[in-house]
């Protein structure tokens, strides 16, 4: 029995094609991963102060306690973004439940319009479940033209809850701490090429 070319051929082009639709829709379910997998991250920081992940705080706190803890302010700035970004002020000293508002300051030193995003932590690592901010210039696009400088605040306070913990209440100092990173403008994500049609007829 002899098998025909044509058909065995047309066997072969339909084959490919469902690999090359099978291995097209796997890179496409793992871009939509990778692309997911960031926020996701940032959130679970964000909710249990993981890394030292500042808290997000919809209201100001209640409770003003007697006791005060120092809070120094540091800040950053990758390599490729021509930047100068510092805060105000080094440090303050705050009553813990307090609500205060301290500012940092960007500023575009190259001939050219970039920009940048920030992300933040705390130290030590275990204050920043306590380190609520009510506003924050964090994972805001940030975009600056030449010479322009632009200031940011940060309002935010240090729950009282952090005197009750084992592992915080001995915790006199926090040091808050950002990077800007160079930030490029979001680019459509390719499609997905469609498969080749087999021109020959079966």
């Amino acid at each position: 029995m002899t098998t025909d070319p044509d058909q065995t051929e047309g066997a072969k082009g339909k084959s490919n094609r469902r690999v090359v639709i099978a291995c097209s829709a796997f890179v496409a379910s793992m871009l939509g991963v990778s692309y997911a997998a960031v926020p996701l991250y940032e959130l679970f920081c964000q909710v249990t102060g993981y890394g030292g992940t500042i808290q997000r705080a919809e209201q100001m706190s209640d409770t003003i306690l007697d006791r005060t803890i120092k809070v120094r302010f540091d800040a950053n700035v990758a390599s490729g973004l021509p930047w100068d970004f510092k805060p105000a002020q080094r440090e303050i000293e705050v009553r813990i439940g307090e609500t205060i508002q301290i500012g940092y300051a960007a500023q575009n030193i190259s001939e050219t319009t970039t920009m940048g995003q920030a992300t933040f932590n705390v130290t030590p690592m275990a204050a920043g479940a306590y380190f609520n901010k009510v506003q924050c210039f964090c994972f805001t696009e940030t975009e600056l033209k030449p010479g322009e400088t632009m200031d940011m605040p940060v309002l935010f306070f240090v729950d009282p809850a952090i005197v009750e913990a084992a592992e915080t209440k001995n915790i006199d100092a926090i040091t808050l701490s950002y990077t800007f990173f160079p930030h490029e403008a979001e680019k459509p994500v390719a499609a997905v090429a469609a498969p080749v049609q087999d021109n020959k007829t079966l």
